[in-house]
């Protein structure tokens, strides 16, 4: 009996076609002919032989009053790919297009073929139906491979619908799972890249060999094991999964707990594989290529079985798979755009690009949906999501792209209704015959810094009677607030890195290392960003303020400040060259000068008013001699250059407070544990401290005292220790020599992204300020106050000015020098004070007794 349905059906195909050609004898038929380039031997190349043929049978009995005809002219590659080449330019190519003249070539098995076609179809302008992409794949915008149109689906969907997956179970890291075929390795990239768009963490990827031994690859699952991510995207071909599940199976990768997710390179090929192999896949998700069941899809696959069979009885196709339908619709789409192209009257040369474009205009509802081929890739609009229970893939939902916006967008379909929930999907079993959806929480074990001091940012309490252990502190309620606002859950429990003892277990590096050593999932605290840190772990942003600051005590006004600028040796070597110079003044112009003569205490007079007034210029005396007036040039040049010096050191001491540091006798405070912070500063006597009440204590003794004269920190600590010590010190401003404190996770972390934009979020809306204000006592921002650090060498000395002085000197003991040579007066001035003090001294005797 099926023998003769058989029979049957094969009779009415030849009897149609005869009315088809009848039918044409009333109108002129224009023959077109396309060139078929197939693996004949193959029982592939077969069935794709068989479904083109049906589809020109059936697309001219549907449409018999068509001008036109596709003739096609097959040609055996023999599956080689050398074989194919020479076949293709010698044999086949340069015959079909010079002789034949034919206007498209159907064919391309393999990526050699594809590669070796499109560049053929490139120079002769004319269209390459391709069942493979050429390598490597081109960038939308690059028209390299113009003529060369996809059959094969293009991967954008199914890269878009894991996606739309992982989205929707908020999986926030995956292992992917590959073969090393050309189709696994241009996949991989892509779904990559789109996967890390969307912040989700590629733990591991993992590329097995198609030809891998079981060994092999059992031993390629023990190391994904060790990994503490149980979620796998797996893009192999459907040959690979037999020995990839049964591995999967003996290392209960298949518990609960696990979840597997495969692409529709073996998706499609399920209903082809034994029983034993679908049972070892029980709870596996993935995509399948969506063909509607229609009764024009079961007459074609009835002919093409029966054909096949009439060819080879031992042959059996029980189903076509799915990219043996878009065979038959893109031989749909070819015939249509040859009619099409045929009434637009092009020349030859340019009937190819007429063709091409026809082509890829075409959009129809074919057997597998939605057709069409924008920028020359095959887009079937929907895909399956199908989960394996028992025997099949039982359909739970939809993903569908859509063109029309270039967007692709997830609607989960349940009932004819869209949904985007992953509770509204169909129940899934998961591996481990669970029925429940996935929990989406995530659970992080977080290490804490246990301090000694400062625990307004982490404060580690130990209850004995409740065996409980409370972490608080200022960095925790950031930590929670933005773990909170996150759109997923997220669990978690701290751990203080500590020892038996209760004290911390090492210094913060070491904390921060055992993210790095998987012993902790997070690190929260007043973590600081370093360069060297981040070269093992990410780092959130910084949720506080970046950069060091130093504390001081406030210095009280001066009454004596005005002594400050200039050093005591400079002050007494300044009021001895006053005086000196007043005298030698005085010396040169005595003899010749009325205003210089007197009695003693006025001419001593003089000289002191002479000397000082010149310091503003001010002295009324008329000079008379060119030795004095030399002298006194020299002099108000000096006295210029030692009032402007002393005027800007003053203003400057002033208008901005210094604080004199330097290594001797100075010394630095800093936090225990940071000595990092000091070093940029180069200090190096330096003291550490844990406490806000140690530096407290050692800022008010002072370094004189066993103290010291500042406290450099980062600028968080400081900020505590300002909330209780604001009006007895100050914060001076710095540079930005650290990047704040940050949360710390391993590298490539979804949440760092999410936990970064969470505390911006709280950084504009002012809540950190708030926590801040809750937990430092804060009411309001201490400002860095105007200060300076200066040494010793600020205050002006005499060996800055000993140049000077040095000048003035010498110039005076040259007047005077020459003044005593040729100075008359100054021999009778000599005289007469000698024989003044004689006559004096001549009187005194005359009292004292023999």
């Amino acid at each position: 009996m099926e023998f003769d349905q058989r029979k049957k059906q094969a009779i009415l195909s030849i009897f149609l076609t005869f009315f088809s050609l009848v039918s044409s004898l009333h109108g002129k038929i224009e023959e077109t002919h396309v060139g078929l380039i197939l693996d004949m031997g193959s029982t592939e190349g077969k069935i794709v032989r068989s479904c083109i043929s049906e589809a020109l049978s059936d697309f001219y009995h549907l449409h018999n009053d068509y001008s036109t005809r596709v003739v096609l002219h097959s040609k055996d590659s023999k599956g080689e790919p050398l074989h194919a080449l020479s076949s293709v330019v010698t044999n086949t190519a340069l015959h079909l297009l010079e002789n034949t003249k034919v206007e498209a070539i159907i064919g391309a098995q393999t990526r050699v073929e594809a590669n070796l076609l499109a560049n053929l179809g490139e120079a002769a302008k004319v269209p390459i139906m391709s069942f493979s992409e050429p390598s490597p794949p081109l960038p939308i915008n690059d028209d390299r491979y113009a003529f060369s149109v996809g059959i094969a689906q293009d991967e954008t969907s199914q890269v878009m619908g894991i996606n739309a997956i992982i989205e929707v179970y908020k999986w926030k890291d995956v292992i992917l799972l590959y073969d090393n075929t050309e189709y696994g390795n241009d996949m991989i990239p892509t779904l990559t890249s789109s996967l890390q768009q969307k912040n989700v963490y590629i733990a591991h990827k993992s590329c097995v060999a198609i030809s891998s031994t079981n060994e092999q690859i059992f031993e390629e699952l023990q190391t994904l094991m060790k990994l503490k991510t149980k979620v796998f995207v797996v893009h192999i071909s459907h040959l690979l999964v037999p020995r990839l599940f049964s591995n999967v199976n003996k290392l209960e990768m298949m518990s609960e707990g696990y979840t597997w997710i495969l692409t529709s390179a073996s998706m499609n090929f399920l209903h082809f594989m034994d029983s034993i192999v679908i049972e070892s896949m029980q709870g596996v998700i993935g995509l399948k290529s969506y063909i509607p069941a229609s009764t024009r899809l079961q007459n074609l696959t009835s002919k093409v079985r029966n054909k096949l069979y009439m060819e080879d009885p031992n042959m059996k196709v029980l189903e076509l798979s799915a990219d043996k339908i878009w065979v038959y619709d893109a031989t749909w789409a070819l015939a249509e755009a040859i009619e099409r192209a045929s009434t637009k009257n092009s020349s030859r040369s340019k009937h190819g690009v007429v063709l091409l474009r026809e082509i890829l205009q075409r959009r129809f509802k074919g057997l597998s949906g939605e057709i069409q081929f924008p920028k020359g890739k095959l887009i079937s609009g929907t895909l399956e999501i199908v989960n394996v229970i028992g025997k099949e893939a039982r359909r739970v939902g939809f993903w569908f792209f859509e063109e029309k916006t270039e967007k692709a967008q997830s609607h989960m379909l349940n009932n004819g209704r869209n949904l985007l929930l992953s509770n509204h999907l169909k129940t899934i079993r998961w591996p481990g015959g669970s029925k429940r959806q996935l929990s989406s929480e995530i659970k992080l074990r977080i290490g804490v810094p246990v301090r000694v001091g400062f625990k307004e940012l982490v404060r580690v309490e130990h209850d004995l009677q409740t065996n409980r252990t409370n972490v608080t502190g200022f960095s925790i309620d950031v930590f929670k607030t933005a773990i909170s606002a996150l759109p997923y859950k997220v669990s978690f429990e701290f751990f203080p890195f500590e020892n038996e003892n209760g004290v911390m277990a090492g210094t913060y590096s070491d904390l921060v290392y055992q993210v790095y050593l998987k012993k902790y999932d997070a690190v929260v605290g007043d973590i600081t960003i370093t360069s060297n840190r981040s070269q093992y772990v990410d780092f959130t942003m910084p949720y506080t303020d970046l950069g060091v600051g130093i504390l001081v005590p406030k210095r009280k006004d001066n009454m004596w400040i005005f002594l400050k600028p200039l050093s005591a040796y400079l002050w007494i070597t300044s009021a001895c060259f006053f005086i000196l110079t007043g005298f030698i003044v005085w010396l040169i112009e005595r003899p010749v000068n009325q205003e210089f003569q007197g009695t003693t205490s006025q001419q001593i007079g003089t000289i002191l008013w002479f000397s000082f007034s010149t310091l503003a210029f001010a002295h009324r005396e008329k000079i008379l001699s060119n030795l004095a007036k030399f002298v006194v040039i020299i002099w108000m040049f000096v006295v210029l250059i030692l009032t402007s010096s002393y005027t800007a050191t003053l203003a400057s001491m002033m208008t901005v407070k210094q604080i004199r540091m330097d290594s001797i006798g100075n010394y630095i405070g800093y936090q225990s544990g940071s000595l990092g912070v000091t070093v940029n500063l180069n200090f190096k006597e330096v003291k550490p401290y844990h406490s806000v009440e140690e530096y407290a204590d050692a800022l008010s003794k002072g370094s004189k005292h066993g103290g010291v004269s500042a406290i450099i920190d980062e600028l968080p600590y400081i900020n505590i220790f300002l909330a209780k010590y604001s009006s007895d010190y100050s914060l001076m401003k710095t540079k930005s020599t650290t990047n704040g404190f940050a949360f710390v996770f391993p590298k490539g972390s979804k949440l760092v992204h999410d936990l970064s934009t969470q505390i911006r979020h709280m950084r504009e809306e002012g809540k950190l300020l708030d926590l801040e204000e809750t937990w430092f006592l804060r009411k309001k921002s201490f400002m860095p106050e105007d200060y300076t650090i200066s040494s010793p060498s600020n205050t002006l000395g005499l060996y800055n000015f000993l140049g000077l002085f040095l000048v003035s000197g010498v110039s005076s003991a040259v007047a005077l020098f020459l003044f005593v040579i040729f100075s008359h007066s100054f021999r009778n001035l000599i005289k007469g004070q000698l024989q003044l003090v004689g006559g004096r001294l001549q009187r005194l005797r005359m009292f004292l007794p023999l």
